[in-house]
């Protein structure tokens, strides 16, 4: 299945709130997601926060190029009980 990420929220940190197109919706921490050359400038929070929703590949996107899968987000989604 192709999950689409329809909203995103910063919450705290590295947690943003996610909303997904098939109603899915919670919290994903990324702080330990995010290394490797291309998200290593993401380890400073103000860089982390400048994400967007991209509309054509349905997912958050940096000004870098930096991105995370749409499927991999849906996966890393905690939902509050």
């Amino acid at each position: 299945m192709r999950y689409r990420l329809i909203g995103a929220k910063h919450v705290s940190g590295y947690v943003l709130r996610l909303k997904f197109s098939d109603g899915l919706e919670g919290d994903v921490d990324l702080k330990d997601e995010i290394y490797g050359p291309m998200f290593e400038p993401l380890r400073d929070l103000e860089a982390f926060k400048r994400f967007r929703l991209d509309s054509e590949l349905r997912t958050l996107v940096w000004p870098n190029g930096a991105d995370f899968s749409p499927e991999f987000l849906h996966e890393k989604v905690r939902v509050a009980a």
